[in-house]
């Protein structure tokens, strides 16, 4: 794929798809305005996800828009005792002007209120506060923006169509308070952004995996999907070592066994071999007639090799992480 460079729309002015968005950026360049009418709408995705993983906990915090229904998730994983928390009220659209997932380019701020839940992810110049509000989960962290991200545009035709912006290798602290234990964040901990923007096939599967740590002095970010991006020219397949992105085009093998929870996921390419050993795997269900969503998430730690396209390679030993399947029809 070509590299981006500069600021691009991602639709013309009709909705459909702007040939020259189409490519990779290893910063936010997308502005992601969806214009159309109600045969657009139903098609149309947006959310903004963080995931935090530290010695303590791994964290979920999600506000999408769906363009029939929005929903905001909360899921904390207790690593020690592995008690789970998983809140999730659901709004029926429209009617859910409180869910805001701005078009713009960063700084921006998301947001989300329903049913006793309040999510908040506000740029400043310098990272990205994240914050949540529920009766039993309060977040308070401060994500610092350092390095390279990976957008990336997949092109499945003129109307159906994603932008997604990965930032898989971002420092993390503060404060996530459980049932009244305040867990202090900072040392060893990171969080993933994963932005979405676009028009979607009512269904979909994608495997998607992100890691992150320091490896013999040496800072690695990792990113690697697949399934959805199969047929077409894009992959959101990369590696950052010490800020810089690498990005890889080709499809790669993945491996796995989703019914057994403890079993290990590989991941094969040209440019990887790697093995994530799950510490704990969260499972999800919501079943709402023609529209369900299943995912099966591991959390766990990252062995193996990756090489640069200049042929040097790097151990993913010990990177934090996870990877999960998940099979939509919406």
């Amino acid at each position: 794929m070509d590299e981006l460079t500069l600021p691009t729309d991602l639709t013309t002015t009709r909705g459909t798809l702007n040939p020259g968005a189409v490519g990779y950026s290893r910063s936010p360049l997308h502005r992601t305005p969806l214009p159309g009418g109600t045969a657009y709408r139903m098609r149309t995705k947006r959310w903004e996800y963080w995931g935090v993983l530290t010695p303590e906990l791994a964290l979920g915090m999600t506000i999408v828009n769906l363009g029939y229904a929005a929903t905001l998730q909360i899921y904390v994983l207790d690593r020690a005792t592995g008690a789970e928390i998983s809140i999730e009220p659901l709004k029926i659209l429209p009617g859910a002007a409180d869910i805001q997932l701005p078009d713009t380019l960063p700084p921006l701020t998301a947001l989300g209120s329903a049913g006793g839940v309040s999510l908040r992810f506000h740029d400043d110049d310098g990272g990205t506060h994240l914050r949540a509000r529920s009766p039993r989960v309060e977040v308070d962290l401060y994500a610092p923006a350092e390095g390279d991200v990976l957008g990336v545009v997949v092109p499945w035709s003129e109307n159906r169509f994603q932008y997604t912006l990965k930032d898989v290798a971002r420092p993390v602290s503060g404060t996530v308070t459980v049932d009244g234990k305040v867990f202090t964040v900072g040392a060893d901990a990171f969080a993933v952004l994963d932005r979405g923007r676009g028009r979607w096939p009512y269904r979909t599967t994608w495997t998607w995996g992100a890691g992150s740590g320091v490896v013999d002095g040496t800072r690695i970010g990792l990113q690697i999907g697949g399934q959805w991006t199969a047929g077409t020219p894009a992959t959101e397949n990369a590696l950052i070592i010490d800020g810089r992105l690498h990005h890889y085009d080709g499809e790669l093998e993945f491996a796995y066994d989703l019914s057994d929870p403890a079993s290990t996921w590989t991941v094969h390419g040209p440019w990887i071999d790697a093995v994530l050993t799950p510490f704990h795997r969260r499972e999800s269900a919501t079943k709402l007639g023609v529209i369900s969503s299943e995912i099966w998430q591991a959390f766990g730690s990252w062995t193996g090799t990756a090489r640069t396209p200049d042929g040097t390679s790097y151990s993913l030993d010990g990177l934090g992480g996870w990877i999960e399947e998940a099979r939509h029809r919406w």
